[in-house]
């Protein structure tokens, strides 16, 4: 049986404003096994976001429990959640978020600085997972000078440079056109067949297509759970877990 990425037991986020606390998940259980590929899905406001934020360790629970690759999370102070950030975790945003003046050899590099790994070493993986996206071509360039499509390949190989447990997506292809995002979206799917777990975070129904499991928020709560089984009928069954919640 393969083991749990995530665990998440009971979990509840409340955020204190001026009209008082306004709870923004409620109840969620939530598992995840290692090598599954997960989708995210539900309305603006529904709690996805703020979810996927305490998974990447980005901001704590209120109450409930979490537990990441083997670690419990609540447990740990702030240097070991940022070594579990940088080492377990894999973040790819909506964004890029690249360094606009360094090259996509250094861009993809950036996160083996913090993890102490010397010079070498850095190029090397670096340059493989460029060659590995598609862009072993242009490791010299600057961001500004290649495609959308590309940046964000760029990105997913600085997710991919520590070897990590897992991948957070979170709207991956938002700013990209509806044939770059295939592309992407078939690079997931390419990456999750050679066995990387990921979780991604999106509204489109066509790009939570690529995922095995589809997962949906509604007013804080998880609502729908159901894993597709990817046949020539395009079936779709239940998950696990909404099977053992009935």
């Amino acid at each position: 049986m393969a083991k749990n990425v995530v665990q998440v037991r009971d979990l509840f986020k409340d955020y204190q404003t001026a009209a008082g606390a306004i709870t923004v998940l409620k109840q969620v259980d939530f598992s995840m096994e290692a090598g599954d590929f997960v989708a995210i899905m539900g309305p603006s406001g529904s709690g996805k976001s703020t979810f996927m934020n305490i998974l990447g360790c980005l901001d704590k629970p209120t109450s409930g429990q979490y537990t990441l690759d083997g670690h419990e999370v609540a447990s740990l102070d702030s240097n070991t959640l940022a070594k579990i950030r940088n080492q377990t975790i894999g973040f790819v945003f909506q964004g890029f978020n690249l360094l606009s003046r360094v090259s996509l050899l250094d861009n993809v590099a950036l996160p083996l600085v913090y993890a102490g790994i010397d010079k070498a070493e850095r190029q090397a993986r670096a340059k493989l997972l460029l060659e590995k996206v598609g862009l072993g071509q242009h490791i010299n360039s600057l961001p500004n000078q290649i495609s959308g499509g590309q940046q964000q390949r760029v990105a997913i190989a600085r997710a991919l440079v520590n070897r990590p447990s897992l991948i957070l997506a979170d709207e991956p292809t938002g700013n990209l056109d509806s044939k770059t995002s295939e592309e992407i979206m078939a690079l997931f799917s390419e990456l999750n067949a050679d066995g990387i777990s990921i979780i991604l975070v999106t509204h489109e129904s066509d790009i939570a297509a690529h995922a095995s499991r589809q997962v949906r928020f509604l007013d804080g709560r998880i609502v729908q759970d159901v894993r597709i089984v990817k046949d020539n009928r395009g079936t779709i069954e239940p998950a696990d877990q909404e099977k053992e919640s009935k």
